[in-house]
């Protein structure tokens, strides 16, 4: 199998479909990240979040389009994508069920960021006074060609007061031309003036099963080769974040160029520990193995396994526990197969829910405290001897465990 060599670069042809060529002066190969790759170009390839898409393409259809929309939640959840796609569909020259046809001129000038109808403003580096005059004197001018000219500005928390102001008249009473588009992952710093003259939408975070589905689908147009299980976990290492999650799958496949991507190679590329683990640690501190604990812990350091993501998978692991002692039908709130179900619930047997409880509790302690310290092992190795040791913590949990 040939492999070309440019200076320090090789690449594999057998693997070449992975790449973009870069026509630039550079004359190397670049490649475009998957989240970039496949963001939404239009409705229906937006997920998890079907009652805002529903909502916009009726408003498209009946033309009863409003002046000023927010945008809020989490990160990667769509703000942008669908802001962008609201933006074509309201220039689109042949609308299809409210979503832009990516075909005619005014689509492909905004997909390509040539169209002067589309501006997009990152607030957390214009967010001066200066930044808001120019949008309102440009504003002034009715577009070109195509119907409407919509301003996104992302980040908009982070605009200064004298800001905030100077967009308040322009949002009251813009010209009938112009649509303005505000995201921010956190609303509660928008002034209440601004937010009552906005439509509000607040974006869910998208379900470990509808990420992984479209990782899946993804997949098979890469024709990368992934073990279910691996999916499942990036999925849920998102955190209801699509690009967080094809962030972390491109980082993973990236690692195992060409091999099959299984669920040990993504927990070695991610720091992350496997659920085994667990089960042993646990079975440890409820016989009181303090060494045990330990050389487990000792065990994560070597493979080199980040220890904030162990605090905050260990808290996660616990928590199932505490569900199958509490619940009837953990199948339905457990995202687990089978045969960890069953050690689940063997493991439930052996502790009683108010010491679960306080585990918990000292571990939650514990993810505070460690994320700004640089005692990481020691913290951890403490909070194990703790719940090893009731007798050494002295909180009334504590006492009411050992009593």
């Amino acid at each position: 199998m040939p492999i070309y060599r440019n200076e320090n670069i090789f690449i594999n042809t057998k693997h070449i479909f992975r790449f973009k060529i870069d026509t630039g002066r550079s004359g190397l190969m670049s490649y475009t990240a998957l989240y970039r790759k496949f963001r939404p170009a239009t409705f229906d390839e937006v997920k998890g979040q079907d009652h805002i898409v529903k909502t916009l393409q009726n408003q498209i259809e009946a033309n009863r389009i409003g002046h000023a929309y927010l945008f809020c939640g989490t990160r990667g959840t769509g703000k942008t994508s669908i802001a962008k796609i609201f933006a074509k569909a309201v220039n689109c020259e042949h609308p299809v069920n409210g979503s832009p046809c990516n075909e005619c001129a005014s689509c492909k000038a905004i997909a390509a960021g040539s169209s002067m109808n589309v501006v997009e403003i990152d607030a957390a580096s214009n967010n001066g006074v200066d930044n808001i005059r120019q949008i309102r004197e440009e504003i002034q001018y009715s577009p070109a060609d195509g119907k409407y000219k919509v301003y996104i500005i992302d980040e908009v928390h982070m605009l200064s007061i004298g800001a905030f102001n100077a967009l308040l008249k322009t949002l009251e009473e813009p010209p009938a031309y112009v649509i303005f588009v505000l995201a921010t992952t956190e609303p509660h710093k928008i002034p209440i003036t601004i937010l009552s003259r906005c439509q509000r939408y607040d974006f869910k975070r998208i379900t470990i099963d509808t990420i992984a589905d479209r990782l899946s689908e993804l997949m098979e147009k890469e024709q990368v080769t992934v073990e279910d299980k691996a999916i499942r976990y990036v999925a849920k290492a998102a955190d209801g974040s699509m690009r967080d999650a094809l962030s972390l799958l491109d980082q993973c496949i990236a690692f195992y160029l060409g091999q099959t991507l299984t669920y040990d190679n993504v927990l070695e590329v991610l720091g992350a520990v496997d659920t085994e683990v667990f089960s042993k640690l646990i079975r440890g501190i409820i016989n009181g193995d303090v060494v045990g604990s330990l050389h487990i812990l000792d065990d994560m350091i070597m493979q080199g396994r980040e220890l904030g993501q162990f605090v905050n998978d260990f808290i996660w692991y616990m928590r199932n526990l505490l569900l199958v002692q509490t619940s009837d039908n953990v199948e339905d709130v457990i995202d687990a197969s089978a045969d960890r179900i069953q050690a689940l619930k063997e493991e439930a047997q052996m502790v009683e829910t108010e010491v679960l409880m306080r585990y918990i509790r000292v571990f939650s302690d514990l993810s505070n405290q460690i994320k700004y310290s640089s005692q990481k092992r020691v913290l951890i190795e403490i909070a194990l001897i703790k719940l090893n040791k009731p007798a050494m913590d002295t909180d009334v949990s504590s006492l009411l465990n050992r009593m």
